[in-house]
């Protein structure tokens, strides 16, 4: 079983992310792909983070029923801050039998090099990585260790979603529909300084 690790703080989730997902089950040698949601990163801004909780339930709805794609609240319960290394060593433990793979944006790639232990992470998984929009690749790890998907580049990000919905837009086809209509009743994003 070969299961891709798609990491990132999904605030919220949206079509990009489900897209590429679903190029890397459908044109790579991945059975599954769990998007593990990232408790809040020190290097973003808090005040625009929804609290986990939130973030998981708009993943678990935005999947659905899809048995390929899983939700996971891994980080949650890990000691903070929450390094990629050591979610990997535990996922190791818990679930020897499987494979697993890390799936990143050229963005990510480049500053790989800066990750805890990266040259362990390098010997011990493999690393597929996606376009993103305006990143060359400029790689200081070494780049025979990463693979790269020839997935569609996506210009949708999070923080634009963020952006249109307190300016008042309607970004309702931006998100499957369940995740936008929980986004919607519970006036997410409308105030960038929320407190949930």
């Amino acid at each position: 079983m070969k299961t891709g690790l798609f990491f990132g703080s999904f605030n919220p989730i949206h079509i990009g992310h489900l897209a590429i997902a679903n190029y890397m089950l459908e044109f790579t040698d991945l059975d599954k792909i769990w998007f593990v949601i990232s408790p809040h990163n020190p290097m973003k801004d808090k005040s625009t983070l929804l609290a986990d909780h939130h973030r998981y339930e708009l993943v678990n709805r935005a999947i659905g029923d899809n048995s390929k794609m899983k939700a996971s609240n891994i980080e949650f319960k890990l000691p903070k801050p929450s390094y990629t290394v050591h979610t990997l060593a535990y996922l190791k433990e818990k679930y020897p039998e499987t494979d697993f793979v890390l799936i990143i944006g050229t963005d990510s790639m480049n500053s790989f090099h800066k990750w805890k232990n990266y040259e362990a992470i390098l010997q011990e998984h493999e690393v597929y990585v996606y376009p993103r929009l305006g990143t060359e690749e400029n790689p200081k790890a070494d780049i025979k260790k990463f693979k790269r998907i020839n997935a569609p580049v996506i210009e949708i990000s999070s923080s634009f979603i963020r952006e249109a919905i307190k300016a008042g837009k309607d970004v309702r086809y931006f998100l499957p529909e369940k995740a936008f209509k929980y986004l919607d009743e519970m006036n997410f994003y409308k105030n960038l300084n929320f407190k949930h």
